[in-house]
């Protein structure tokens, strides 16, 4: 593996817990590391880190909300 796909892995804490649960990845990164963009789309979709996710959230908490202010009217 690259010393620049080490890095970008140590510094980020999600990378580092997905590449432990699927060490499948060291292997494919050792071999390509043109596959971290791969590994980057599978860690945000695992983790719920895409903006559409965000964005879901958000409006599910609003949604929650506001039936919450609903239900004390």
């Amino acid at each position: 593996m690259t010393l620049d796909t080490q890095f970008k892995i140590n510094s980020n804490p999600n990378y580092q817990r997905y590449i432990r649960e699927n060490p499948i990845w060291y292997k494919i990164l050792n071999r390509d590391p043109l596959q971290f963009k791969n590994f980057e789309n599978e860690v945000k979709d695992r983790y719920g880190l895409k903006v559409s996710d965000k964005i879901n959230r958000m409006l599910d908490n609003i949604n929650m909300l506001q039936s919450f202010l609903d239900v004390l009217k």
